[in-house]
């Protein structure tokens, strides 16, 4: 029988934090009064967790499904293996870390239950430093102007989605992806709602700012060709600003004569187009090399064993 509610929840080293995760998820969808399976994606972490999940699984096989990676393969990647073997007509993503506290879900369940579709979450008093909140509203600036999608907070993980918006995005076969991101424009009804947050109940964020960084370009490359775009027009209008400085400068000459003067601003002006130029060989490069990782069709994750009961004929 097909469980009312899938919680996938990616798990990558958080042995000091899972049984507290475990001690409040149960009980909070227990108070649902819904049937529910709780998806764990171990993605080839390096301490206990997978046994952790091992036992959890022992201890609750009827409600828990353990799916443990070969290898690290990154966050978003674990939450579409967890899509892939969910069974619920609605799915719930949570991280293992607890700064999203489970006792949310109801309140995103709750407006699935009005009519939308998708419901992304925003988390109020944000439990984190000054500087990763302002890095992450500027992030968030930057993607909406470029993608037109609207995530107010595209960091955080608690999200509700429908049957229908799982497999369609189960459909999409992207090395590269952003899950919410694309939840949103398959979407007809989406939301957003405010969300608690909490400190980390244990251990240390795996989101390094490189991380952070690596996100951002798998987004905005991955929903917009608008920075290739830029780029080209950018180039047009150096092109043509060049054109005149060149003019002006054959004038110049015509009328004043060879001088010396203006060397380094010259240096200055080639330094400057050289490092545009880089740039823009760079971001073309961002492109080729999602195009070289999809035509390789190697497998996007690697599965060691699903610990999971049988469904009953």
């Amino acid at each position: 029988m097909r469980p009312q509610v899938s919680v996938v929840i990616p798990v990558y080293n958080e042995e000091a934090v899972l049984p507290a995760l475990f001690a409040r998820l149960y009980p909070a969808l227990d108070l649902l009064r819904r049937s529910y399976e709780v998806i764990f994606i171990n993605d080839g972490s390096s301490d206990r967790s997978a046994a952790l999940l091992r036992e959890q699984f022992e201890k609750q096989p009827d409600a828990t499904r353990v799916i443990l990676f070969n290898g690290n393969f990154g966050q978003h990647l674990a939450i579409m293996a967890g899509f892939e073997a969910s069974r619920g007509e609605r799915v719930v993503t949570l991280d293992a870390d607890l700064q999203n506290p489970p006792e949310e879900i109801g309140k995103l369940l709750a407006e699935m239950d009005a009519g939308h579709d998708y419901v992304g979450t925003v988390r109020s008093e944000r439990q984190d430093t000054a500087f990763r909140r302002n890095a992450s509203r500027l992030m968030n600036a930057v993607r909406e102007r470029i993608t037109r999608i609207h995530m107010t907070d595209q960091g955080c993980m608690l999200r509700a989605y429908s049957r229908p918006i799982v497999d369609t995005i189960n459909a999409c076969r992207e090395i590269n992806t952003f899950i919410p991101a694309l939840a949103y424009t398959f979407a007809e009804h989406p939301t957003e709602i405010e969300v608690a947050h909490e400190e980390r109940a244990a251990g240390e964020s795996k989101y390094s700012l490189y991380s952070l960084v690596r996100l951002n370009f798998d987004l905005i490359t991955g929903f917009s060709v608008m920075p290739l775009q830029l780029f080209s027009v950018s180039g047009i209008v150096i092109s043509l600003v060049s054109i005149v400085f060149v003019a002006f400068l054959a004038v110049r000459r015509l009328f004043v004569g060879p001088e010396a003067e203006g060397v380094f601003t010259l240096f200055g002006v080639a330094f400057f187009l050289i490092g545009i130029t880089l740039f823009g060989i760079g971001l073309l490069g961002e492109y080729i090399g999602r195009i070289y990782e999809q035509v390789r069709e190697r497998p996007r994750y690697v599965i060691q064993a699903i610990l999971e009961r049988k469904a009953r004929e």
